[in-house]
C-alpha cells in the first residue's frame, strides 16, 4: 500500500522537465541554467559571468557529422564578424571528449573560437536529455534568457540565427 501511496507523489517523479521533440528540456524564454567549463586552452568561463552580453553556446563533438558541417558557417558568418564585439561570447561545448581530441578537431576544422570541455556531457544535460543528439545551438540574450535554440543545421534556421544575434547586438 505504501508502494502505491508514494508512487503517485512529486517526490516519486522524476525532477527532470520534459523534452520537447528536439529532445531540449529549456525553453525559449527561459533563463539559461548556469555552468562552469574549463576551455581547451585552461581558462575557466562561468556562465553567469557573461551577463550583459549576448552568449551563443554551440554543443558539438568530433564524431558528429553534421557539426562538422555547421562549423565553418559559425566560423564565419557569426566568429569572425562578432569577435571583437565585447557584447558578444560564443562558445562550442565539446561533450564527452578529452581535452587532445577536442584541440585536434578545432584544428582540423579550422575555428579559431573557444571551444569548452563537457567530459560527462553535464553542461548538455542542463539544455538537452543527456542522450540527444547534437548540433545544437542555443543563444541568450544579455539579460540571461535563452531567446532561441537551434538543432542540426539547416541553412534557413542558421540565416535565420545570424539575424537574431545581428538585431541582439544592435540595441
Amino acid at each position: 500500500m505504501a508502494g502505491f501511496l508514494f508512487a503517485g507523489t512529486p517526490q516519486a517523479c522524476s525532477q527532470q522537465p520534459d523534452a520537447d521533440a528536439a529532445g531540449y528540456i529549456v525553453k525559449v524564454g527561459d533563463m539559461a541554467p548556469d555552468f562552469e567549463m574549463t576551455l581547451t586552452d585552461g581558462t575557466q568561463v562561468k556562465l553567469s559571468s557573461l551577463r550583459g552580453k549576448v552568449v551563443m553556446l554551440q554543443f558539438t563533438a568530433s564524431w558528429c557529422g553534421v557539426c562538422r558541417k555547421e562549423m565553418p558557417f559559425i566560423e564565419k558568418d557569426i566568429w569572425q564578424k562578432h569577435k571583437d564585439n565585447s557584447k558578444f561570447a560564443l562558445y562550442g561545448i565539446d561533450r564527452d571528449e578529452p581535452l587532445e581530441r577536442v584541440k585536434a578537431f578545432a584544428s582540423q576544422t579550422k575555428i579559431t573560437y573557444p571551444l569548452g570541455l563537457d567530459p560527462g556531457a553535464d553542461i548538455f544535460a542542463r539544455y538537452a536529455e543527456r542522450n540527444a543528439g547534437i548540433t545544437r545551438n542555443v543563444l541568450i540574450d544579455e539579460t540571461g534568457k535563452i531567446v532561441m535554440m537551434t538543432r542540426l543545421y539547416n541553412e534557413e534556421e542558421f540565416a535565420s540565427l545570424c539575424r537574431k544575434i545581428d538585431e541582439l547586438l544592435e540595441k
